[in-house]
């Protein structure tokens, strides 16, 4: 049987690249693939990078309850299903979900083993410079983001474990004693 682990951390934190660092390093670990509403980019791939799915037939996995967790950003709609996950740790996978921290309590409560770690920046205050570096989003876009830091900081108390992403080579260290132990 593997493990289940929840990565969250805010937007700007580094989670995706520490991720990547890691699965790098240990192929025995798998990333969950979610299921979605929008419309494949070029080179995505069915099964691969996302279980396409129509708005129809979100609906009625949600109908159904076969979601671990669910939710809609900006028009199309996101989730974990449960048959999926349970199906990758019962053929001995360890899985990994990148979620939102709703969605990774939401996960803990169905799936009480699973592992949440949450992602912190090194401070607040490196973490806004982060996403002002970026040049990608406009300034309201960042304070929304910056305030929803609060709350994913708020919630991530109720995580099992947090890494501070100040040094990446440290935090993958740390990342790895977590999660290989």
């Amino acid at each position: 049987m593997g493990k289940l682990f929840v990565i969250s951390g805010s937007s700007g934190v580094g989670k995706g690249t520490l991720l990547k660092l890691f699965l790098n390093k240990h192929p025995e670990f798998k990333l969950s693939v979610s299921c979605t509403t929008r419309k494949p980019r070029e080179g995505e791939v069915h099964g691969e990078n996302y279980f396409f799915l129509s708005q129809e037939e979100f609906e009625t996995l949600i109908k159904k309850d076969e979601f671990l967790e669910w939710a809609e950003f900006s028009g199309n709609m996101y989730g974990t299903q449960k048959a999926y996950v349970e199906r990758k740790l019962a053929e001995g996978n360890n899985l990994i979900l990148e979620l939102d921290t709703t969605g990774a309590l939401n996960v803990k409560k169905i799936m009480p083993e699973a592992c949440l770690i949450f992602i912190l920046p090194p401070s607040f205050e490196e973490l806004e410079a982060r996403l002002r570096g970026r040049h990608t989003e406009t300034e309201e876009a960042i304070q929304k983001r910056l305030n929803s830091v609060k709350i994913e900081i708020e919630r991530s108390k109720a995580f099992d474990f947090k890494v501070v992403n100040d040094d990446l080579d440290r935090a993958l260290k740390e990342l790895e004693t977590v999660m290989c132990t």
